[in-house]
């Protein structure tokens, strides 16, 4: 029956207009929602989290930015031994410097210490129950307790020193040749990093492990060196008249530059134990670190590279001997023939005669006449007290009256051995064999030997004379 019966594509049509009219009802729904939350001034809930999220996201990056900056600009010298809040802060900084420092082979000992060294050592510091701080620098770990039980009530500081740039060599801080007369550039040294100076403790004590690679150029090592010279640095900052000594455990010997043999105190093994001039010290570190620059007062530093150069000189000293005009006159020759026309000056003394003064001044010297320079201290005569160092030995002077001699005998047409020679050194002297004369007697015989002669000592002589060297 055609009117009853119903088409099959009608539920379609149905559904679809349900969906449709559901969707339709929902947004109208929604819409009525966001009308009331207008005007009621309620925010959305999602919004909410939106904003809060947004936020501390920004809180986030601003801990993380706060947290990198602390630990890039935290300070290079951290106190070891004493409880803080930033305890665990400093053990980071600590570990991740010494990870950086596995990188660079250059600053490794691989020297183990010997305790009972450094204890013989620490028992000659008698002033050691009144020291505030150890320095300690290229230490590890179990080494930094170990120093603690030897000096238990000191504070240790453990000090980091950040490693010279790679591209820094010792040929880099000890040139061949620099442009001293600054016509391409200005010499000027690399530099190297410097130790954090702690305002607190007082340093008195600084011990330093030093490199040494025996397979290579260990005198000339770079990171040898600077760890010498921040140990220099850190000790010339010392404010007071205390001493501060500086111990070095190396199997290999201190730069003497630095810490001369005069300052050696004591020596156990590996362990070199210093008390430095600190006024000479502090001397020494105003210097350029090498070779690679030139030298000029501290005072004067910003003066040096002037459009004064011009008044600036070459300047020695000649006297007591014309044998030296030869050398002074090469001397300006090779001054001129490197393009330099800075003046040349020379002083001389009475002993260079007019003929020799013509010389120089031919060569390019400015001659200006001085009195002779004497130690007013000085004993008389005590200028030549040097000649003692030029004695002639008993077999000398038997050698040169055999000469004359044979000279003789072969009746030599110059006549040299006519001449009697004045020596006063035929007088004089030092061995314990002085009877010369009798070495004569079996001079030149095949079985003969100088058995009489004993072996020479150097004369005694006294501070006076060596104040003139």
């Amino acid at each position: 029956m055609r009117g009853s019966s119903i088409s099959p594509k009608e539920p379609r049509h149905r559904v679809s207009a349900f969906s449709e009219d559901t969707s339709r009802r929902g947004f109208q729904r929604n819409k009525v929602f966001k009308d009331v939350e207008k005007d009621l001034n309620v925010p959305i809930r999602y919004r909410n989290w939106n904003c809060k999220i947004s936020t501390l996201k920004a809180v986030l990056v601003i801990i993380l930015l706060g947290t990198l900056f602390t630990l890039l600009c935290s300070p290079a010298v951290y106190v070891s031994d004493r409880p803080s809040n930033s305890a665990s802060r400093s053990g980071f900084v600590d570990r991740w410097i010494s990870d950086s420092a596995a990188y660079d082979p250059r600053y490794i000992s691989l020297l183990d210490v010997n305790w009972d060294q450094i204890s013989t050592i620490i028992e000659k510091l008698t002033d050691r129950d009144e020291y505030q701080g150890i320095g300690l620098l290229n230490f590890n770990n179990s080494e930094t307790d170990q120093w603690k039980q030897l000096l238990p009530d000191a504070e240790h500081v453990v000090l980091q020193l950040d490693h010279a740039a790679e591209n820094i060599t010792w040929e880099s801080l000890y040139p061949e040749w620099i442009d001293e007369e600054e016509e391409f550039e200005v010499p000027n040294c690399p530099s190297l990093p410097n130790l954090q100076v702690p305002g607190k403790p007082r340093i008195d004590l600084i011990a330093v492990k030093l490199p040494c690679n025996k397979q290579g150029k260990w005198s000339r090592d770079v990171a040898r060196l600077h760890f010498q010279l921040a140990a220099a640095r850190l000790a010339s900052s010392s404010k007071g008249i205390r001493p501060v000594h500086v111990l070095f455990v190396t199997d290999c010997f201190p730069i003497p530059n630095l810490f001369t043999c005069k300052d050696l105190v004591a020596r156990q093994g590996n362990a070199w134990l210093y008390t430095p001039n600190l006024h000479r010290l502090r001397e020494k570190i105003q210097l350029p670190v090498g070779s690679c620059e030139l030298s000029a007062p501290h005072q004067a530093k910003e003066y040096f590279h002037s459009e004064r150069a011009g008044r600036e000189a070459y300047a020695t000293i000649l006297h007591s001997a014309h044998v030296y005009v030869c050398g002074a006159i090469t001397a300006a020759q090779s001054i001129r023939m490197s393009g330099s026309t800075r003046d040349l000056v020379i002083l001389v003394d009475d002993s260079i005669g007019d003929y020799h003064r013509g010389g120089l001044e031919a060569a390019g010297w400015k001659i200006y006449t001085i009195q002779r320079i004497r130690n007013p201290k000085a004993e008389p005569e005590a200028y030549n007290e040097l000649q003692k160092y030029c004695l002639l030995r008993s077999k000398q002077k038997a050698q040169l009256e055999w000469d004359r001699r044979q000279a003789e005998k072969g009746n030599y047409t110059d006549g040299h051995w006519k001449i009697k020679i004045k020596d006063k050194r035929l007088k004089k002297c030092f061995e314990e064999f002085c009877f010369w004369e009798s070495m004569l007697w079996h001079w030149g015989e095949k079985n003969w030997t100088d058995n009489a002669t004993s072996t020479p000592s150097l004369p005694a002589t006294n501070k006076a004379s060596l104040s003139l060297l």
